[in-house]
């Protein structure tokens, strides 16, 4: 049975957690809205160069000398990027988006496909190196602070790229966690090489989703030369932005949680410390009485 001292440091010990986890709560939904602004304002454009490229594609009839657009004609070797936090406390983010991580790449190694992962963030790197040392080929850590930018987007996005022109995979897939409320984050893989038309876009042969008809000037093959490797980079940023925001949220809601279970947690050792307590004192009234009774 603990002594009144050892439950009076548990609950103490206890209250500075949970000083510590609301203060961090605090911090985390302040992040949440400006994070959950750029992540807003980020896909109307991130979707619309999709569907433009999707236009351009279309209406050029595939340009197969473009690689970023036609690949390198196999799947041979895929490349993972996978997009994780640097700091922790943040409940199962970095656990889903692993476990998506897992089950591609059983997948593609079933197959008989080499797979090779880009960890962006220090959690998902420490997960992968402890499961797959060997297909760490690259890491990038502190892309969010503050918050995320579009030159480390453009820098990472030229690292990729190099890497697909030295021949060192076919396709490439980013695998983040896509901001849907503070309380939900999807999984989302997104192959950004060769450039994959988004499955809704409903794009026509030679025009939008409405079905306009253009004309380009200068040529499409111009155009889409200029555009891939610009959207490369705008994809990776909107990556960011989406994981970013759901790791404030992921954050924030952990925290919550933590909060709320150090609460009830000192409720239950104050009530213990009260009926500890209250059998010392039963005890020591015992022991006064028998005592007077025996005199």
């Amino acid at each position: 049975m603990p002594s009144l001292k050892d439950l009076r440091s548990r609950i103490a010990s206890v209250k500075s957690t949970r000083r510590i986890t609301s203060a961090m709560k605090m911090v985390a939904a302040a992040k949440l809205r400006r994070a959950q602004d750029l992540a807003l304002a980020a896909r109307p454009y991130s979707e619309r160069m999709e569907r433009m490229l999707s236009s351009l594609a279309g209406a050029s009839g595939g340009l197969g000398s473009l690689p970023l657009l036609a690949g390198t004609g196999k799947d041979d070797t895929h490349l993972l990027v996978f997009v994780s936090t640097d700091r922790g406390l943040c409940g199962g983010f970095n656990i889903n988006l692993m476990r998506q991580v897992r089950r591609r790449f059983r997948d593609l190694q079933g197959q008989g496909k080499q797979v090779k992962i880009f960890c962006i963030g220090r959690k998902g790197a420490a997960l992968v190196r402890r499961e797959y040392p060997s297909a760490l080929v690259a890491q990038v850590e502190d892309i969010a602070r503050p918050v995320p930018s579009y030159d480390k987007a453009v820098e990472i996005s030229q690292r990729i790229t190099a890497m697909f022109e030295a021949g060192e995979f076919d396709v490439c897939t980013v695998i983040y966690n896509r901001f849907v409320s503070a309380l939900t984050q999807t999984v989302t893989p997104q192959q950004l090489i060769p450039f994959a038309p988004p499955a809704n876009s409903g794009t026509a042969a030679n025009g939008d989703a409405g079905g306009a008809a253009y004309e380009y000037e200068p040529s499409e093959e111009d155009i889409l030369s200029e555009l891939l490797p610009r959207n490369l980079a705008v994809q990776l940023y909107r990556a960011f932005l989406e994981s970013f925001a759901s790791e404030q949220g992921s954050r924030m809601t952990a925290m919550d949680n933590a909060t709320r279970n150090a609460g009830d947690m000192i409720s239950r050792l104050t009530m213990n410390y009260n009926r500890t307590r209250q059998a010392f004192i039963t005890k020591e009234l015992i022991e006064i009485i028998s005592g007077a009774e025996a005199l």
